[in-house]
């Protein structure tokens, strides 16, 4: 049988986050390396109790975080889908297909400990929103962007967040009300949804829309949708590309389950 400590150790470094890489990598390319998978130490995953919430559990041990936390969540609803991710696992611990664990372990490790920090970087994404720069040529293009993205753009300025588009890809300075605003709304999030926003923000390239997911506005697939109308575009004009057509469906799924991850918080 191996000692706890040899099983903190282990499950720590299942879901080590590489510290030299910036938290963007980190919650949006997890696991992407082609490395071997440790094999599975434990019989059975469950949750118990715990002080700093609900606590994900291997054959009764309190699962550690690469930071050797507890992993511990705050929604009973969250941390049984992410014992049932843990009790899915075969022969081998796979922890690319653990979406709602690496994103628990980005909560507690990189962003609880950092929060202005991570706020700040999200509130430079809503500096350069994608949804704020658009093609003017050709017309159907720039019709089904304004289709899309307007109703996105108009639902944060009734947040007070209002964001200037433009077109082309030249910068433009957003109003400092808006990104103040942009800030005072993050501020009202615990860290496990700033840890989801970050994924959904990068995942989309806006900061609005990802928000827009965080509250409930926009359900995951519809941000997707929105967030990648560009590259649908070029695919419905020049044909699909196989890799590109990988690309889309690895960021759709992560973006899925970070709004499920945000629906089982609440």
């Amino acid at each position: 049988m191996t000692d706890d400590n040899t099983n903190d150790e282990t499950t720590a470094a299942i879901f080590d986050l590489a510290r030299n890489r910036s938290l963007d990598e980190q919650v949006s390319h997890p696991g992407r390396e082609k490395r071997r998978l440790p094999k599975r130490f434990y019989s059975r995953a469950e949750v118990g109790a715990h002080e700093e919430g609900h606590a994900i559990l291997l054959d009764g041990r309190v699962v550690k975080t690469p930071s050797k936390r507890p992993l511990a969540v705050p929604s009973l609803a969250l941390a049984q889908a992410m014992a049932a991710e843990w009790e899915a696992q075969k022969d081998e611990i796979d922890p690319r297909s653990m979406w709602l664990t690496k994103l628990a372990n980005t909560a507690i490790d990189l962003v609880a400990p950092r929060r202005e920090a991570v706020i700040d970087e999200l509130v430079s994404y809503a500096g350069t929103d994608l949804l704020c720069y658009r093609a003017e040529h050709p017309a159907a293009l720039a019709e089904r962007q304004a289709a899309l993205w307007d109703p996105v753009l108009g639902w944060a300025a009734a947040q007070g967040i209002a964001l200037t588009p433009t077109f082309g890809i030249l910068h433009v300075a957003q109003p400092e009300a808006s990104l103040a605003a942009y800030r005072a709304a993050l501020a009202k999030l615990d860290a496990f949804r700033l840890a989801a926003l970050h994924n959904a923000v990068t995942l989309t390239s806006s900061a609005v829309t990802g928000l827009a997911v965080i509250l409930g506005r926009l359900s995951p697939q519809e941000a997707f949708d929105i967030a990648h109308l560009d590259e649908h575009w070029q695919m419905d004009l020049c044909g699909h590309d196989e890799d590109e057509v990988a690309r889309l469906a690895g960021r759709r799924a992560e973006l899925l389950e970070t709004g499920r991850f945000v629906t089982l918080l609440d």
